[in-house]
């Protein structure tokens, strides 16, 4: 896997790239680092699959503050895009990354063959607007959660109880959930939810010229399904699928072949 730095006037953009083929541009969800997707990478040996630190994790280092609104994400990424890759490209997020997907079909048409958003809602209301708005007040008041105590919080909101009832399944699922959440800057954690709280691209995509498959979780309890379903009826060349018994972040360790099985199948599609 190469490592590299991409620098444009407001971000040292740090970047991930492997193998070669047809380009899959891979967008992270919050708190997450490019590297995260290299289950994924080695499960697309004919394509370049590249990813991402977002403003606000890993290596990359912006030169502006937050506030960081969506739009700003999918900017730095179209011009990661123009110059590490040869679009027109397939675009794949899951959480703030489909968010990033959603905002880059809108925004970069040019750039993109279709997106793929994994675990996306349009936009918050009811209990996940509540829920990520008391993180990011819990976080700009100074909150910081114990490490062991963040594990144990977050694995409820990435993985399914399949995960949390086998001890087996658990160990090789933890990582994940300690890698993105025991020691983060909550400052930065707060500065990326308060993009995806506020964003909310749904009432554009009717006049998206690009196709969006929308990917939703059976067990997803941190973006429940039904969420995902009205994004893709809301999507001028909207198509819903449901994967059953996965979790917000199972692709991740727990189930990452069949997830890659559904993004195969969608590609396929096209070809």
């Amino acid at each position: 896997m190469k490592h590299a730095t991409f620098e444009t006037p407001e971000v040292s953009l740090h970047y991930v790239q492997q193998g070669s083929g047809p380009d899959i541009v891979w967008c992270p969800g919050g708190d997450q680092t490019g590297e995260e997707w290299a289950e994924q990478f080695d499960l697309f040996p004919g394509f370049r699959c590249t990813s991402f630190d977002p403003r606000g994790a890993g290596k990359t280092v912006a030169s502006k503050p937050p506030p960081w609104p969506i739009a700003t994400y999918a900017d730095d990424l179209a011009a990661l895009i123009r110059e590490v890759c040869k679009p027109p490209v397939v675009i794949v997020g899951l959480s703030m990354g489909a968010l990033i997907v959603q905002e880059m079909i809108l925004s970069h048409p040019d750039l993109i063959r279709f997106g793929i958003a994994m675990g996306t809602s349009g936009s918050k209301a009811g209990f996940i607007h509540e829920w990520e708005g008391a993180e990011i007040r819990f976080r700009e008041s100074g909150g910081k959660l114990p490490a062991d105590f963040a594990l144990a919080h977050y694995a409820l909101l990435l993985y399914p109880s399949e995960v949390l009832g086998d001890d087996e399944l658990w160990e090789k699922c933890k990582p994940v959930v300690a890698a993105a959440y025991a020691e983060r800057d909550g400052d930065m954690l707060a500065a990326q939810w308060q993009a995806c709280i506020e964003y909310a691209g749904i009432t554009h995509l009717p006049d998206a010229t690009r196709p969006l498959h929308v990917i939703g979780f059976e067990q997803d309890m941190q973006t429940p399904p039904a969420r995902g379903r009205q994004v893709a009826e809301a999507a001028a060349d909207g198509h819903f699928h449901l994967l059953k018994g996965m979790g917000h972040g199972s692709l991740f360790r727990h189930k990452p072949e069949a997830v890659a099985d559904k993004i195969h199948e969608i590609i396929a599609g096209f070809d």
